[in-house]
C-alpha cells in the first residue's frame, strides 16, 4: 500500500492547474469518491492492526495535502478572474487624488475662535431660527427699530415671532439667561439679513460675537483685548482705530477699523479708498440688557463685540469680492487647501 501512497503524491506534485477546467480535472482525479485516494481511505480497515495506524496517518496526510493544493489553485484562479474582468491594470502607477480642504471662511472662523480661546473665552452655539425676544427685545431694540422691518430681517411667514437670526448676539442673551457671572464667551455662527448682494455684502454671512460680564469691567480692558486680537490675526504691525457709533445693546459703542491689508492703507475698492476697513462693532453692555437677562447691572458690567468673518477673510487673503465665498468655484477654493 505504501508505494501507492508515494505514487499518488508524485501525481499531485506533477499536476498543473492553469484554468477552471484543470481545477475540475484535479478534483475528479484526487478528491472525488471514485478517486484512487478515496479508495486508499477505504482500504485502511483492511490493513493489519500493527500497520493500520501508520498507514492511516499517511493516507490522511495525503488527503489533506491534496485538499490544500485544490484550495490554493482555486483561490489563484478566482483572483486571476477578478483582475481580468475588473478592467483595471494593476501594473499602472497609482493616481494621486487631491484631498479636500476647509473653506476659507471656516479657516478664518476657526482662527478667530482659537485666538479668543487663548485668553479664556469659551465657545457657545445655538439655533439659526430664533424668536423676537432673543434677537431684538432682550437686546434693547425698540419696537419701531428699523432692524425689525422686513427690508432687513427674514421672518418666518407662519409665525412672525420667529426669524432667521440677524446676529449671533441671541447666543449672548441665552448665555446670560442661563449662566451666572463671570461670563466670558464667544458666539460663532451663520447669520441672515435681507441685503443686496454686492462685492462687499451678502444676505448670508458669518459672525463671531464676544461677551464678557464681571465686576469692574472697563472700556479700556475691551480695547486692549481687541488690539491683542487684531495683532494676532493680522500681524504685529497692525494698526487699529475706534470710532464712536451706536448700537441699541451697548453704551458707549464704537466701531473698530484696521488699516486695509489689501492696499496697505493707500485706498482701494474694499476700503472705499479710505485706507481703513471696519472689522467689528463693540461697546459696553447696556444696563437695560443686563437687567432684562437677570443680571444686576449695579453689581456687574461688561463689554460685547461682534465681527464679520467674510470681511476678515477678505483682508487676510486679499480678496476683493465677497461673492466668491458662495459660488463654490473649485478653482477659487483650491487655493486655500
Amino acid at each position: 500500500m505504501n508505494p501507492k501512497v508515494e505514487e499518488i503524491k508524485q501525481q499531485l506534485d506533477q499536476f498543473r492547474v492553469e484554468a477552471g477546467e484543470h481545477l475540475e480535472a484535479f478534483r475528479l482525479q484526487f478528491l472525488s469518491k471514485k478517486s484512487e485516494l478515496q479508495q486508499l481511505l477505504g482500504e485502511i480497515k483492511n490493513v493489519t492492526p500493527e500497520l493500520r495506524k501508520d498507514f492511516g496517518q499517511k493516507v490522511n496526510d495525503l488527503k489533506q495535502y491534496a485538499q490544500q493544493l485544490f484550495d490554493d489553485y482555486k483561490e489563484k484562479i478566482e483572483n486571476s478572474a477578478t483582475i481580468q474582468t475588473s478592467g483595471i491594470d494593476v501594473t499602472r502607477p497609482a493616481v494621486l487624488y487631491t484631498t479636500g480642504a476647509l473653506h476659507p471662511v471656516s479657516m478664518v472662523m476657526n482662527q478667530v475662535c482659537e485666538i479668543f480661546e487663548m485668553i479664556g473665552f469659551s465657545t457657545v452655539s445655538g439655533p439659526d431660527i430664533e424668536d423676537d425676544w432673543h434677537v431684538f427685545s432682550a437686546l434693547n431694540f425698540p419696537q419701531d427699530h428699523p432692524a425689525r422691518d422686513m427690508q432687513d430681517t427674514f421672518f418666518v411667514n407662519v409665525n412672525p415671532e420667529f426669524l432667521l437670526r440677524t446676529h449671533t448676539s441671541s447666543l449672548q442673551v441665552r448665555t446670560m439667561e442661563s449662566c451666572l457671572p463671570p461670563i466670558r464667551v464667544i458666539c460663532p455662527g451663520r447669520v441672515y439679513r435681507n441685503e443686496t448682494i454686492t462685492a462687499r455684502s451678502h444676505c448670508i454671512f458669518h459672525q463671531v460675537e464676544g461677551l464678557y460680564i464681571a465686576k469692574d469691567v472697563s472700556f479700556a480692558e475691551m480695547k486692549q483685548v481687541l488690539l491683542f486680537f487684531a495683532k494676532e490675526m493680522f500681524g504685529e504691525d497692525t494698526k487699529i482705530r475706534l470710532r464712536p457709533s451706536y448700537f441699541p445693546f451697548t453704551e458707549p459703542s464704537a466701531e473698530m477699523d484696521i488699516e486695509c491689508k489689501i492696499c496697505g492703507g493707500k485706498g482701494c475698492n474694499v476700503c472705499k479708498h479710505s485706507g481703513w476697513v471696519e472689522i467689528l462693532g463693540c461697546g459696553m453692555v447696556d444696563p437695560n440688557v443686563l437687567n432684562d437677562c437677570g443680571i444686576d447691572s449695579k453689581k456687574y458690567s461688561g463689554y460685547a463685540f461682534g465681527l464679520g468673518i467674510e470681511r476678515m477673510a477678505m483682508l487676510k487673503y486679499k480678496i476683493n469680492d465677497i461673492r466668491l465665498y458662495f459660488e463654490n468655484d473649485v478653482r477659487f477654493l483650491g487655493q486655500f487647501g
